[in-house]
């Protein structure tokens, strides 16, 4: 009983975790060569790189399950971003897992080194010297979001494999089943809009999801995917818009102030919608070039900590000034 509730509590993100290989979405080519090395028995050292909720923590611990079964809890060290990434770590809690034989189980240890480009330049030279010195009985699996933040001789020593964001369809099959699953009712609209704004990123979708279930017992509207995400409703891109080009300078100012203070919005996040909707729009080549480089100049500004207000009259100023050239 007491296990079900914790089931019922646990994220999304973990409680529909792929188990096994099979159930890993949207990256056949990486699952398929994994597959191969270990039915081969000829499991080298790993790098999953890509962007976040890609899948590369969920697809080594289907792999480790795959590999170990009942035995996968003594055979693998899991370390993550929240563990310390120091030299320490690396000289005892590593090394130690690393060098010692696990009686009555045959086979190599598996180490998971998950957030790896978080960990210091001394750190990742030590940790390479263990890598050589251990081959013989422990696999390592380094996770990361950047591959050029690892140090040149620790990628040497593993064979990477890149995980792509995930495609709408991939994101869109594991959704559909936690919706059933959950028993959620969720407009047509609203799955669009979580499927567009999770940009490939699983848990990004699932979290969202969540959130907006913790809300609602009835359906999950469009305007709540929006909410969730911070993100500014194409809707309101549109009314800005339409105002910057009917109305004078001081209004439309005005309208896209209005729109930012009600719906809590960044300027950041509107300037990307601009660049979307006006994408659909037919332009001049010369007049997107100079809208793309004046909001790009605009979204560097408020980077290095320009002021808002200013900042969003000039973003009015580029595309009214740009279209003039239409």
């Amino acid at each position: 009983m007491a296990t079900n509730r914790t089931a019922e509590n646990l994220p999304w993100v973990e409680k529909y975790r792929p188990t096994t290989l099979d159930d890993v979405y949207g990256q056949p080519e990486v699952v398929d060569t994994v597959r191969r090395f270990v039915h081969d028995g000829r499991l080298p050292h790993l790098l999953f790189y890509g962007p976040p909720g890609t899948g590369k923590t969920s697809t080594i611990i289907a792999l480790a399950r795959e590999i170990y079964g009942k035995n996968y809890k003594n055979m693998v060290l899991e370390l993550n971003a929240s563990d310390d990434r120091g030299i320490d770590v690396v000289r005892n809690q590593i090394k130690d897992f690393a060098s010692t034989m696990q009686i009555f189980s045959k086979g190599f240890k598996l180490i998971i080194l998950d957030e790896a480009d978080a960990m210091t330049n001394v750190a990742q030279n030590a940790l390479r010297r263990i890598i050589e010195k251990y081959t013989k009985n422990t696999r390592f699996c380094i996770l990361a979001n950047y591959a050029h933040k690892l140090n040149p001789a620790l990628l040497s020593r593993c064979t990477r494999f890149r995980f792509s964001p995930l495609s709408e369809e991939s994101i869109k099959d594991n959704v559909q089943k936690v919706i059933i699953k959950e028993h959620l009712t969720i407009s047509q609209e609203a799955e669009s809009a979580l499927l567009k704004l999770s940009k490939g990123d699983m848990r990004k979708a699932l979290n969202v999801l969540q959130a907006c279930k913790a809300a609602t017992d009835g359906e999950i509207t469009e305007d709540m995917i929006f909410e969730s995400v911070g993100a500014p409703h194409p809707k309101d891109i549109e009314t800005i818009l339409d105002s910057i080009l009917k109305d004078d300078w001081s209004t439309a100012v005005g309208t896209l102030n209005r729109i930012k203070q009600l719906k809590g919005l960044a300027l950041i996040d509107l300037l990307q919608g601009f660049v979307e909707i006006l994408d659909h729009y037919e332009l001049e080549r010369q007049t997107r070039a100079s809208i793309l480089e004046g909001l790009g100049e605009i979204e560097y500004a408020i980077s290095k900590g320009g002021n808002e207000k200013i900042q969003s009259s000039s973003s009015v100023g580029v595309i009214k000034q740009s279209l003039e050239l239409q």
